[in-house]
């Protein structure tokens, strides 16, 4: 079998193309079709786990959720890891393959387009319809010369396109033109029709819009997705939602998080983000955290070491224990957790540069950044909330002390993370903690003043994918889109 492609790129960064592929993996599943999402390359500290203990963007997750099948390493094939302002780790098949400098991207693209296009080979031989994602915006022509996520795949794979523009942000008619204008002839021949996301208001008002694009480009209108209340329920891919959605008010039981400058697997929150009566408030640099908060939470970091000194700059370190001081309680998540010990070494600069530091002393614990890294799933159980957990692990680093005596879960017979004597302070390596609905409502429960949660949270997001997928049928012309994909190898006629 070789299956039929389409590709969707956007006008820019965060236009919704994740979401838009992960509905129509949906759709189309429920449709009857054998359905994989495909991202040729991603760049995002926030990694799921696959059965083959490799790591993938989570927006690819979601999506083989939607469609309904395993996650694989093949979905996502190169993932970018940011280490800082100028490099990144580098993840090929699910597995880390070195560090790439942003200047050198465009003279390593040959080292990343065969692994792309042999797993874009092995999804295309098992399926029946690949949806891609794209990542940034094609218009970036600086960026040509080295790309392999956008018109560089597509030529590559011979996969049509389909470009998704952006109108909350405004300017969508001038960025899907000014796309096709700055696009060369051969790019440009590969985007065969044209969306518009994100409208908010009566569809027919952009009538003449759609008109006038369709003039300028030559491409076809697939129709105008409104704004859809089923995404907020949705996790995000990246952190850009999180900068917009950084808050300083709260009601019901107030959790802080930090915006660590190398936040990672932040999703672990979204289960208590639904919650009704939590509100987390996630507290951007240059703001103090709230001292009327509840607990704190400290996510995962792509590098602790590097964190932890953001962290003190920032003079968290004094408000987090003022405020364990005063009896509230304070959550680790994976580095989060490495940064509540006494000490963090990493002498060879596995997780960033070489170095040790004392982390916050506010868990009998030490970690060393040392041996393989631990990439699996996971699943077990809690002795402290006496409720089963399930998730994943993905970290560099052993942590070991006394605390580890009381481990916060138990995963697979051995013990994970640790607590403090009075049990105020915990820490797990365990992503996905919350997304179980028994230790959600017992770690609840436990601040007591009436905090009950009845919410089923996975439940939530697959009724939330339904509602997607079935507005998706409602607005785009989806059986336009069908007949726009192509086997794989499709050469645009000229």
């Amino acid at each position: 079998m070789t299956a039929r492609a389409l590709m969707f790129q956007g006008t820019g960064s965060d236009v919704g193309k994740s979401v838009i592929v992960a509905g129509l993996c949906r759709a189309l599943r429920l449709r009857g079709m054998r359905v994989v999402p495909f991202k040729p390359q991603n760049m995002s500290n926030n990694a799921a786990v696959t059965a083959e203990g490799g790591e993938i963007g989570r927006a690819q997750a979601l999506q083989a959720r939607a469609a309904g099948i395993a996650a694989s390493v093949h979905m996502n094939p190169v993932l970018l890891k940011p280490e800082g302002d100028r490099g990144s780790q580098v993840v090929i098949h699910g597995r880390v393959s070195g560090a790439i400098a942003s200047r050198d991207w465009s003279s390593r693209r040959d080292r990343f387009m065969t692994p792309i296009l042999d797993s874009f080979g092995q999804l295309a031989s098992s399926h029946e319809m690949i949806l891609v994602e794209g990542a940034g915006s094609p218009a970036e022509t600086n960026l040509r010369a080295g790309d392999v996520a956008n018109m560089g795949f597509a030529r590559a794979a011979g996969v049509p396109v389909v470009l998704i523009g952006d109108i909350d942000r405004g300017g969508v008619i001038a960025s899907l033109i000014g796309t096709h204008a700055v696009l060369d002839d051969a790019d440009r021949a590969h985007i065969r029709a044209f969306m518009v996301n994100k409208f908010r208001g009566d569809p027919a008002l952009f009538a003449d819009g759609l008109r006038t694009v369709a003039e300028m480009t030559g491409w076809h209108s697939m129709g105008i997705v409104p704004w859809l209340a089923a995404v907020s329920r949705l996790p995000a891919e990246d952190a850009v939602p999180l900068e917009q959605g950084a808050i300083s008010a709260a009601h019901g039981l107030k959790i802080a998080v930090p915006m660590l400058s190398r936040i990672a697997n932040f999703d672990d929150l979204d289960p208590l983000r639904a919650e009704p009566g939590v509100s987390i408030v996630f507290v951007p640099p240059g703001t103090p955290l709230p001292l009327d908060a509840d607990a704190v939470i400290l996510p995962g970091t792509k590098s602790t070491l590097a964190d932890l000194a953001m962290l003190r700059a920032q003079g968290w370190d004094t408000d987090i224990l003022a405020l364990a001081r005063a009896g509230r309680r304070v959550l680790g998540l994976c580095g989060g957790f490495q940064l509540l010990g006494r000490t963090i070494r990493d002498g060879h600069g596995l997780d960033g540069a070489p170095g040790e530091a004392a982390g916050l002393g506010l868990l009998d614990v030490t970690t060393e950044m040392a041996g393989e890294k631990t990439v699996r799933e996971a699943a077990g159980v809690s002795p402290a909330y006496g409720a089963p957990v399930r998730g994943y692990e993905i970290h560099l680093g052993v942590t070991e002390g006394p605390d580890c005596r009381r481990p916060l879960t138990m995963l697979d017979g051995q013990g994970d993370g640790a607590r403090s004597p009075n049990g105020l302070v915990e820490g797990s390596y365990l992503h996905g903690l919350f997304h179980a609905d028994g230790f959600r409502r017992a770690w609840l429960a436990s601040f007591g003043d009436g905090v009950a949660s009845t919410l089923a949270f996975e439940a939530q997001v697959d009724a939330a994918l339904d509602s997607l997928a079935a507005d998706l049928e409602k607005h785009l012309d989806m059986d336009g889109l069908v007949n726009l994909s192509e086997p794989a190898g499709w050469t645009p006629r000229r």
